[in-house]
């Protein structure tokens, strides 16, 4: 007669479960897959990223077999990829504060486009072996449609919907890597049209990929994720909105403008680029202007903090140079052959702004959302922080030499900051692992 009564509904008045306006109480949604997916994302990044770093010394100390662009694809593809993978939903459903994406699609996106960068690796190893790297291609992407899928199953509700900026940054991401990984796979299955026009599409390429994807991935991210670290309010700027849409818009317009030969295009999008990286640094001064002062783990806070101030100014330097080649390409002062520069603009983009900001996010990420106590937290905050400013300075002094080195052709000098780089990544890595480690030690 009176109905089922559980063990819940003793525990509680009625009053209890009721919400203003007499609706019933609703408890929030579960995170707790959500936030294990996205910690071992962070994990696989990590291992890429100290693969990178193993092999920018191999390449710097002149080690047989090393191809240039091996370092950059295990940063970009493996690293950046894999973190995005799994960061990205997990910011898309805790800004909408709303229901996250099933785990299974969640697992299946990081684990699909971890196991496709990794296969694609295989032509870095033994490029004669084109099969495998293919397939790898075509993995990735399914990871990338399933990643995209989270995003949409994540953010339906909440507050992205009164600021839709960051969502529309992440689709338009999707669609440039969309673009970038489908130029990659034509070429690496040798398809004649995409070899007849490899050097343009090489630079497409490059540009969907690491300036178009990941940048844009980043950037998004860092207009809820910058004021968070820095202790400040998330207040809607057009400087935002600007840097989001022009970076977004600058990538497909410079790969449609060098693959079909329009310079107006292709020139069109690099000023964009440049518009978009200038309105990301008024937007992070604007940011750091307001910053809150922090009373306790002092090494914590700087190791996350400088590392993504500082990745902001390097980004604006990689791709002013990065369009600067396009600007010149489009006037006809250089040909299709140097359009695109990773020796120019892998110290600045991928290391000082990919690698910067990826390393200085797990530091603030882990004791938020990873396992543990609040005790934990504070524990894994402490190990995190340590030797912040050495590492902090020994990575950026790695940027300027690999940047200066490179191009200049002075291996020396490029061999000592490729060093310098993978010090900081390692050390950062391992201290990353103790901090993920302590769960209730003594």
């Amino acid at each position: 007669m009176f109905g089922k009564v559980t063990s819940g509904m003793l525990l509680q008045p009625q009053s209890a479960r009721m919400q203003l306006g007499g609706q019933p109480f609703s408890p929030g949604p579960r995170r707790a897959d959500d936030r294990r997916i996205t910690v071992l994302a962070i994990v696989a990044a990590g291992l890429y990223l100290v693969a990178a770093a193993g092999a920018a010394v191999a390449l710097a100390t002149g080690a047989p077999g090393a191809l240039p662009w091996l370092p950059l694809h295990l940063a970009l593809t493996g690293g950046a990829s894999t973190a995005i993978a799994g960061v990205m939903p997990f910011f898309v459903a805790a800004l909408a504060a709303g229901k996250p994406a099933p785990a299974r699609v969640r697992g299946a996106a990081v684990g699909l486009v971890a196991l496709g960068a990794g296969l694609v690796t295989v032509r870095g190893l033994a490029p004669s072996l084109t099969a495998v790297p293919t397939i790898g291609a075509v993995v990735y992407l399914a990871g990338i449609a399933m990643t995209a899928l989270a995003v949409q199953l994540g953010g339906r509700t909440g507050l992205m919907v009164r600021r839709p900026i960051v969502t529309i940054g992440y689709m338009l991401a999707l669609l440039n890597v969309a673009i970038g990984g489908t130029i990659g796979t034509l070429v690496v299955a040798g398809w004649t049209p995409a070899l007849e026009r490899l050097l343009a599409l090489r630079a497409a390429h490059a540009w969907t990929n690491l300036v178009g994807f990941v940048s844009l991935v980043i950037m998004a991210t860092l207009l809820h994720f910058l004021p968070t670290v820095l202790g400040t309010r998330i207040v809607p700027r057009a400087s935002a909105v600007l840097a989001v849409l022009a970076t977004a818009l600058a990538s497909p317009l410079i790969a449609l403008g060098l693959g079909a030969e329009i310079d107006v295009v292709a020139g069109g999008g690099a000023v964009l680029a440049l518009i978009g990286a200038g309105a990301l640094v008024l937007e992070a001064r604007r940011v750091r202007a307001a910053r809150g002062t922090w009373t306790s783990d002092p090494d914590w806070h700087f190791a996350a903090s400088a590392s993504l101030l500082a990745g902001v100014v390097w980004f604006a330097a990689g791709i002013t140079l990065a369009s600067g080649l396009v600007l010149a390409r489009a006037t006809g002062l250089i040909g299709d052959d140097r359009v695109w520069s990773s020796a120019l603009v892998a110290g600045p983009l991928a290391i000082g702004w990919v690698v910067q900001v990826l390393v200085g996010s797990w530091t603030h990420l882990l004791p938020s959302i990873g396992p543990g106590t609040p005790v934990d937290h504070a524990r894994q905050r402490v190990v995190l922080g340590r030797w912040a400013r050495p590492r902090v300075l020994a990575l950026n002094a790695g940027v300027v030499l690999v940047a200066a080195g490179w191009p200049l052709g002075i291996p020396q000098l490029a061999g000592l900051g490729a060093m310098l780089v993978a010090l900081s990544v390692v050390s950062a890595a391992g201290l990353a692992w103790s901090a993920l480690r302590i769960r209730g030690r003594a």
